[in-house]
């Protein structure tokens, strides 16, 4: 479930806006995007994944929001990782090459 949406981070490009399938964000003129409706977040990462400062958080688990510390130095490191774990973003390595499930295509075949 989305949890943040760094004010810090956030250079308000809305991309995030635009890439929520849900519409769980609120455009704010002037500021970064707003979590309007987090319980509407079916925690498919596509916001996080599509940001291009890191600046949002969705926690794995979808059912319940939690309670997180933007400011702390692990949600810090948190910001983005899923973004950063399959090689999305400037400096990053791709992930893809490592991913075998092709595998399981060809014994399907």
């Amino acid at each position: 479930m989305i949890e943040i949406v760094s004010a810090g981070r956030c250079t308000a490009c809305n991309i995030c806006v635009h890439a929520c399938p849900t519409n769980v964000f609120d455009i704010v003129p002037g500021g970064p995007p707003v979590i309007a409706r987090q319980a509407d977040c079916q925690t498919c990462f596509m916001c996080e994944l599509y940001c291009p400062e890191d600046a949002l958080y969705v926690a794995p688990i979808a059912d319940h929001a939690a309670s997180i510390n933007e400011h702390a130095a692990d949600t810090q490191a948190l910001m983005g990782s899923y973004r950063s774990a399959i090689g999305w973003g400037k400096g990053r390595k791709s992930t893809a090459a490592a991913d075998a499930s092709y595998e399981l295509l060809l014994r399907a075949h």
